[in-house]
């Protein structure tokens, strides 16, 4: 499969909205089935200097480009945690486990590491999503701990992993 990653820009707002609201992947996040296009298209024309956004990007049989993934990663803005950022990813259902999220995830690793010299990455993962946890891990990720009841899912309450990746080459000596 053939995809490429670049940068989000204004008028993703339409392929974001059908990601976060796609079953299959909304029930991973904290997205809503019920967003508007507005709000995704807010979001966008909004980030500020300490968001980097990246989208993949799927040519369809009839050479329509489509969303097929994004991850941000967001640096905390306070002074004393500007060494620390999060990091959020989706991938369209169709396309997991197909080498999306580990390209997006090079991207925003890339400006975490190497022009924002960021030391501390972090992310939340629902506890039983296993395929996202194996992703994260080999990227160098490790759980920190378990914040019980930390997001309603289909109906219930949920359990995140608190994961982050420790870049100990930028620390200093």
């Amino acid at each position: 499969m053939d995809f490429y990653i670049r940068p989000i820009t204004s008028g993703d707002g339409n392929g974001l909205n059908e990601l976060r609201r796609m079953p299959g992947v909304f029930e991973n996040i904290l997205g809503m089935p019920s967003e508007r296009i507005q709000q995704n298209e807010d979001f966008v024309v909004n980030m500020d200097a300490n968001q980097h956004q990246f989208v993949a990007i799927a040519t369809l049989k009839n050479k329509e480009e489509i969303i097929i993934g994004t991850a941000g990663l967001s640096v905390h803005g306070n002074h004393r945690t500007r060494h620390s950022g999060s990091i959020g990813i989706m991938i369209h259902k169709d396309y997991q486990n197909q080498g999306v999220g580990t390209a997006l995830l090079d991207a925003v690793i890339d400006v975490a590491d190497k022009w924002l010299m960021l030391v501390r990455l972090e992310l939340t993962v629902f506890e039983d999503n296993e395929r996202a946890i194996y992703l994260y891990e080999r990227f160098g990720f490790e759980k920190e701990g378990l914040k019980r009841l930390a997001a309603i899912r289909n109906g219930k309450y949920a359990n995140e992993y608190l994961m982050a990746r420790i870049n100990s080459a930028l620390l200093p000596l």
